[in-house]
């Protein structure tokens, strides 16, 4: 969709916002800066966005709650990964913080020690030192801290 110079630019931004939503969610931050790429103006914008908090469209926290829960059980990433891909997103730093808080140590051990365990059974056979870095690397990518990783290391007698 275009802006026409006899358009209601309103309409266009809300049009816009929600093709934008059809797919998946978004946060309000990321559709702002959807918008804003497509030439609208910030204040329609902001106006357009708060139109589609009240209406329950969208729901920064139940959006974070959901792509961390999707993230931690589709990729088997690491709080911190997902804090950052939060902030990427646009998400308020309060939001993250009560998202965050909700990742305990005890669920991203099992995490590590699930993806640990996924990543050494097909290579097991192999050298113990290029064991330990394939481990130690996906891990690390993922963002696990290294006392997890230590850990989950140790569990598994790598």
């Amino acid at each position: 969709m275009h802006l026409d110079e006899g358009s209601d630019p309103y309409s266009a931004a809300q049009t816009i916002a929600l093709i934008a939503l059809a797919p998946r969610a978004k946060s309000r931050g990321e559709l702002f800066a959807h918008l804003k790429k497509r030439g609208i103006a910030d204040d329609v914008a902001n106006a357009v966005l708060y139109r589609l908090q009240e209406q329950g469209l969208i729901n920064d926290e139940d959006f974070a709650r959901s792509w961390s829960e999707s993230r931690q059980r589709t990729k088997k990433l690491s709080k911190r990964f997902i804090v950052n891909e939060l902030r990427a997103k646009g998400v308020d730093n309060d939001v993250i913080e009560i998202v965050s808080s909700e990742i305990d140590e005890t669920r991203e051990y099992a995490l590590a020690l699930e993806l640990a365990s996924r990543k050494y059974r097909p290579i097991s056979h192999l050298d113990g030192d290029l064991v330990r870095r394939r481990v130690h690397g996906a891990l690390a990518r993922r963002g696990f801290a290294s006392s997890v990783i230590n850990s989950v290391m140790r569990e598994l007698g790598i």
